[in-house]
């Protein structure tokens, strides 16, 4: 059985999945569906994601992904963000494209990794897209294509599905292709994507608040996977907020840690806050982006303003590897 993952660490898996605001196309001709790929594709050769399943809808979109070496939140940015623009100036629109925040589930890899791939596969035959599974071999835009061979997609993890089903590539690609037959009649499937576990209420502090209360969770959709999975996550999560209380209660505001962190490295804050790019004053820099994204839950575009400089540098910071302890830094 593989190994359950930790919250938010390298080897997560998530369903995502983004609607068009108010029901609006996201897609609407071959360049957007090209261009939203091409940046899935990039977060693949980056490590940030491993992509186990995905379909392009009209309106929507899903994703089987296994985080790597940044947060999903990060890679998520990094795929809408520069698509939106994109799109806005393709098609001569302004504002907002996605529907609210995209919706994310966090799965337990065993058995939900061949449902959900799936579930996800199934979706343009369900919506009509095409009449046949025959006709979902050669569809271009899911994954159910290269897993059938008939798509070359090289950043999509075709291997891990296809493992399921043995060792011998053609004998698996039947078998997997069996296996997505049966769940033609099984429908839609709510329980996959909604009616789950445990959802997020807008952050993992609520949902415990929510648990320590006793409320009934039954309807909530963050977590899709066992009561030992569910309870593992949970722990991790509390954890989790315990330690960011811990910092927060010992750091009033981002001046002050500006001022702790400046006194440790030994640099003057103001350097800091602005384009000074000596080598001490980049490495306390760096570490003022760790402590107040990863430690204290800032948001990048916050974490910019305060010391002048882009958000894509903040989160660029803030993703890349740990610089030491950063306990050490309060």
């Amino acid at each position: 059985m593989p190994r359950q993952p930790r919250l938010d660490a390298p080897g997560t898996l998530h369903h995502v999945i983004g609607r068009g605001i108010e029901g609006s196309k996201i897609f609407r001709n071959r360049v957007d569906r090209e261009d939203f790929l091409g940046r899935l594709a990039k977060l693949c050769e980056d490590k940030a994601w491993s992509v186990c399943a995905w379909a392009l809808l009209d309106t929507h979109f899903h994703l089987l992904v296994r985080s790597g070496n940044q947060s999903l939140s990060h890679s998520m940015r990094r795929l809408l963000t520069g698509y939106v623009v994109n799109f806005n100036r393709r098609h001569k629109r302004y504002g907002h494209l996605f529907q609210n925040r995209y919706k994310s589930i966090l799965c337990e890899e065993d058995p939900y990794l061949l449902e959900l791939t799936r579930y996800i596969h199934l979706n343009p035959l369900r919506a009509g897209i095409v009449k046949n599974l025959k006709e979902l071999r050669f569809y271009n835009w899911s994954g159910h294509s290269a897993i059938m061979g008939k798509q070359k997609r090289g950043w999509q993890d075709v291997g891990t599905v296809l493992g399921y089903f043995g060792r011998r590539k053609k004998r698996a690609i039947a078998a997997y292709e069996n296996y997505v037959r049966e769940g033609i009649e099984r429908g839609r499937r709510p329980e996959l994507v909604g009616g789950g576990l445990i959802r997020s209420l807008g952050g993992w502090s609520q949902v415990l608040s929510l648990r320590r209360r006793g409320e009934g969770m039954a309807s909530d959709e963050r977590i899709l996977g066992s009561g030992d999975f569910i309870e593992q996550v949970l722990s991790e999560a509390e954890e989790k907020t315990k330690q960011m209380l811990g910092w927060k209660g010992r750091v009033a505001d981002l001046q002050t840690l500006l001022s702790m962190i400046s006194k440790k490295e030994g640099v003057e804050g103001q350097k800091v806050r602005g384009g000074d790019r000596k080598g001490p004053v980049v490495g306390a820099r760096k570490v003022f982006c760790q402590v107040a994204v990863k430690r204290l839950g800032y948001s990048g575009a916050a974490v910019a303003r305060f010391l002048g400089v882009t958000t894509s540098l903040v989160n660029r910071y803030a993703s890349s590897e740990e610089v030491g302890n950063l306990d050490q830094y309060l």
